[in-house]
C-alpha cells in the first residue's frame, strides 16, 4: 500500500490515451490517413495484422467512456488530438469537424469536473507531411507549430494543460533508426534529423499555444526515461551504459533544459544535429512542468557491430516480466524522479504515463482480476510517494491507459487499461485493477480532506 499521505493534498490522479490507439473512424467526418495508417496497412508491420482503423470506437462511444472516467473518480484525463482529423493536409484547411469533436470531448470534461490534459502529438504525422520527407524536414516542425496554435485557438478558452510531443525518442529512434514503428526507417542520419526537429516542434509549439491560448496555458514536453545500468563491471559495458543514458535520456533532457545535445552523443552517431540560427534556445523555451513516462529500467551490454549508440539492452536476470517482456521494476520510477529532479531542476514533474500489460481474462462473473496490475499499480505509486518523500516536486500521475487498446507495433494482443474491451462487441469492463485505482484515489482525497480542515481550524 503507498503511503499516500506523502503526495500533496493536490496531487493529480488521471489516466491517460492516444488518438490513434482508441477513436477509430479513421477516415470519418475528413480525416486523412496518418503515418500509422499506412504502415499499420503494409503486411509484416503490425502483429496478427491489426490496423487502428477501428481501435476502441472511441470516436463514436466517448460519452461512455468519460462516463468510465467519472466512475473511476479521476481528476484529469491526458488525450490527444489528431493531426490528420484537425489538418487533413497537414497545413492549411482546417477540418471543422474534426475540431468539433475535441471541442465537445472538453466541454464534457470540464462539465463532469475533469481536467482535459492534451497531448498535441502522439505520432498520428499526416501522411501528407510524410510525403513531402517526415519529421527529418525542418518545414514539419513548423507545420507543427501552426496545428499547436490552431488548437490552442479552439481549445485554448478552457484547456490550461497542454502536452506538445510525446515521447520524441520513439518518434525519431524507433520510427527512423530501428524501423520499428512508423514510418518505418532505418537510417541514422534522418533518425537525428527527426530528433531535432520533434525538439524543435516542441519549442515551437510551446510558443504558440502561449500566444494563440485565451487562458494561461501550463506547458510541458513528455519523454519516456529510464535509468540505465550496466550488466557487468567490465569497462566496454559500463561505457555502454553511459552511451544508452546518452541514447535515451540526455539527449533529450540536455537540450530542453539549455544544455545543447551532448557531446559525446553527436560523436558517437557521427551525424551532426541540424541546428540553425536560435534552434537550441527555442528547444530550451521554458515550460511548466516536464512529463516522464516510466516502464522499465535498461540493463545493457556493449554491442559494437549493432546500431547506434552501440549498447544492447539484455534480461535481468530473475527479474518479474511483463506481458510486453518488461521488468516490473518500480524503484526504478523512484531512481529516475530523483535523479532528473535533482540533475535539471525542472519546476514540477508529472509521472504522464506508468502502466503494464498483462494477460487478462473475463471470469465467467464477467470480471477480470488483474492481480498483477494491482500490484504494478500500487508499487509505482509506492515509488511515488517514495519520490516526494526525497524532494522530488512530483505534481500528478497517470495510468496508462484508460482502457485496452491498440498497442502499435503488438495490434491488440497487448492489454494495458484499467478498462477491459471485448474488441468484437465494444463492451467495456473495469477491471480489479481499475476498481482500486477508485479506492486509492478516493483515500488520497479523504486525506487531503481532512488535512485541509485541519489546517483551517489552526
Amino acid at each position: 500500500m503507498p503511503d499516500l499521505s506523502k503526495l500533496p493534498p493536490d496531487f493529480l490522479w488521471g489516466v491517460a490515451t492516444a488518438a490513434y490507439q482508441i477513436e477509430g473512424a479513421v477516415d470519418a467526418d475528413g480525416r486523412t490517413p496518418s503515418i500509422w495508417d499506412t504502415w499499420s496497412a503494409i503486411p509484416g508491420n503490425v502483429d496478427n495484422g491489426d490496423t487502428g482503423a477501428v481501435a476502441c470506437d472511441h470516436y463514436h462511444r466517448w460519452p461512455e467512456d468519460l462516463a468510465l472516467l467519472r466512475r473511476l473518480g479521476v481528476d484529469a484525463y491526458r488525450f490527444s488530438v489528431a493531426w490528420p482529423r484537425v489538418l487533413p493536409d497537414g497545413v492549411g484547411r482546417v477540418n471543422a469537424a474534426g475540431l468539433d469533436f475535441y471541442d465537445r470531448l472538453v466541454d464534457r470534461l470540464l462539465a463532469d469536473g475533469i481536467r482535459p490534459f492534451v497531448t498535441l502529438y502522439h505520432w498520428d504525422l499526416p501522411q501528407a507531411l510524410q510525403d513531402r520527407g517526415g519529421w527529418p524536414e525542418r518545414s514539419t516542425a513548423e507545420a507543427f507549430a501552426d496545428y499547436a496554435a490552431v488548437v490552442a485557438a479552439r481549445l485554448g478558452d478552457r484547456v490550461t494543460d497542454w502536452n506538445t510531443v510525446n515521447e520524441p525518442l520513439c518518434v525519431s529512434w524507433i520510427g527512423h533508426l530501428e524501423g520499428r514503428m512508423a514510418p518505418g526507417e532505418r537510417d541514422l542520419t534522418r533518425a537525428v534529423r527527426a530528433s531535432h526537429h520533434t525538439l524543435l516542434g516542441h519549442g515551437l509549439a510551446t510558443q504558440a499555444v502561449r500566444a494563440n491560448a485565451a487562458r494561461p496555458a501550463s506547458i510541458g514536453l513528455v519523454l519516456n526515461l529510464s535509468p540505465i545500468e550496466p550488466a557487468t563491471d567490465r569497462p566496454e559495458d559500463v561505457a555502454a551504459a553511459r552511451r544508452m543514458d546518452g541514447h535515451v535520456n540526455r539527449w533529450w533532457l540536455d537540450p530542453v533544459h539549455g544544455r545543447g545535445y551532448p557531446a559525446d552523443m553527436v560523436a558517437t552517431y557521427g551525424v551532426e544535429p541540424p541546428v540553425q540560427g536560435d534552434d537550441l534556445a527555442v528547444i530550451a523555451t521554458p515550460t511548466d512542468f516536464l512529463g516522464v513516462n516510466y516502464y522499465f529500467r535498461q540493463l545493457v551490454v556493449d554491442d559494437p557491430a549493432g546500431p547506434a549508440p552501440y549498447a544492447r539492452q539484455v534480461p535481468v536476470p530473475g527479474s518479474r516480466e511483463t506481458a510486453m517482456g518488461w521488468e516490473m521494476y518500480p524503484a526504478g520510477l523512484e531512481q529516475l524522479l530523483v535523479a532528473v529532479s535533482e540533475e535539471y531542476r525542472p519546476e514540477k514533474i508529472i509521472v504522464t504515463e506508468s502502466g503494464s500489460a498483462w494477460t487478462d481474462e473475463v471470469t465467467a462473473e464477467g470480471t477480470v482480476e488483474d492481480k498483477e496490475r494491482t500490484d504494478h499499480l500500487e508499487q509505482h505509486l509506492a515509488a511515488c510517494a517514495a519520490a516526494v518523500g526525497r524532494g522530488v516536486p512530483l505534481a500528478g500521475y497517470f495510468v496508462w491507459s484508460l482502457l485496452d487498446n491498440f498497442e502499435w507495433a503488438y495490434g491488440y494482443d497487448k492489454r494495458f487499461g484499467l478498462v477491459h474491451v471485448d474488441y468484437a462487441t465494444q463492451r467495456r469492463t473495469v477491471k480489479a485493477s481499475g476498481h482500486r485505482y477508485a479506492e486509492l484515489i478516493r483515500a488520497h482525497q479523504r486525506l487531503a480532506g481532512a488535512a485541509g480542515a485541519a489546517a483551517s481550524v489552526a
